[in-house]
């Protein structure tokens, strides 16, 4: 169904290797294929974060120039300096605002303030949120608007590139992609001190603390890689999705935070053809256990077991369900699907 008064206004992305602007990039994408027009400037990578900052008020303030009269502009969230700025003159030209939801900081334990975030979203009147858990949060905190959930992140290839070749044998190879000398990855270096580890764990990203891993570890580092790289060279037979930094549990903000949102290095693993696997009380878990594309645990302990487990026959269904829903990821077909239903929730 089109529309004919949709619009975002794009911004400057930051360009780095660690993937952290391509949702929001991808995003735009999506809005774009399905009729959404960007009034500001052509979407940028500038490096600098001056520039950057620069380039992103001069366009936003060109598209709240010529965004029209009640019409519905979708915006993404969070936007830093800028988002009060934006809802403050899309409101005054009485437009209605589709917010998707990238990160809540309240969640994420940066913010200590849920009332002040909330007031944030109350300016919207859909929120496209993560999952249903999320949306229950939401309901539970003050928020009044109408929610959508997302399900998954899309991951969109780059022109020329194609959907990388599906495993069929199943061995013991576990990928983990993300920065690696975060906090939030800290759970890697105590893998050594698990009872049962017939699995290798493959890394892929930047900050390896090769100095934390001993002789015979089941860690193996394979490089860091910019986000359209990464997909091919990650080689496996499936993805693991855990936060924090323990073995047992995901713990912490970061463990709190993964019972709520879902995240981009689940659409990742999935594109390059990889099963998922995730903490039993990660908000994705359902996603993935429904679906049968992976499979969840409570603790790292369980891991060696759990792919011992795993026959030849239901890896190979894993797999072909993982190829099924790729194609959804990359066709951008979670966030369309959101994004028309947020368009019903407004009429």
């Amino acid at each position: 169904m089109q529309h004919t008064d949709l619009f975002y206004i794009s911004r400057n992305y930051k360009f780095s290797k660690n993937a952290a602007s391509k949702p929001k990039m991808d995003c735009e994408s999506v809005l774009s294929q399905i009729g959404f027009k960007n009034l500001g400037f052509k979407q940028s990578n500038h490096p600098s974060s001056a520039i950057g900052a620069i380039i992103s008020f001069l366009g936003i303030t060109k598209g709240l120039i010529l965004l029209p009269f009640s019409s519905t502009l979708c915006m993404q969230y969070p936007l830093s300096k800028f988002y009060t700025y934006k809802v403050a003159l899309a409101k005054l030209k009485r437009c209605k605002i589709i917010l998707i939801v990238h990160d809540v900081k309240t969640l994420m334990g940066k913010n200590k303030d849920v009332k002040k975030e909330m007031k944030r979203f109350n300016k919207a009147d859909v929120l496209i949120l993560h999952n249903e858990v999320m949306m229950k949060w939401f309901a539970e905190n003050g928020y009044k608007g109408k929610m959508v959930p997302l399900y998954l992140f899309d991951y969109l290839l780059a022109s020329g590139q194609s959907l990388p070749k599906m495993q069929d044998s199943v061995e013991k190879n576990v990928v983990f992609a993300g920065g690696l000398g975060m906090e939030k990855s800290a759970f890697l270096y105590k893998a050594d001190e698990l009872k049962q580890k017939d699995f290798t764990l493959k890394l892929y990203g930047n900050g390896y603390q090769k100095e934390k891993v001993g002789a015979n570890s089941v860690l193996d580092y394979q490089g860091v890689f910019a986000p359209d790289e990464v997909l091919d060279k990650m080689k496996g037979n499936f993805g693991l999705v855990w936060n924090g930094n323990a073995i047992k549990e995901c713990d912490g903000d970061f463990g709190k935070y993964i019972q709520y949102n879902n995240p981009h290095k689940t659409s990742l693993y999935l594109l390059a053809g990889l099963p998922v696997i995730v903490w039993d009380k990660a908000a994705v878990a359902k996603l993935i256990e429904e679906e049968q594309i992976g499979f969840a645990i409570s603790s790292l302990d369980e891991l060696s077991e759990k792919l011992n487990n795993i026959d030849a026959e239901t890896y190979s269904k894993m797999v072909s369900n993982v190829d099924a829903i790729r194609h959804k990821i990359t066709n951008g077909h979670f966030l369309k699907a959101a994004v028309e239903n947020a368009l019903e929730q407004l009429k």
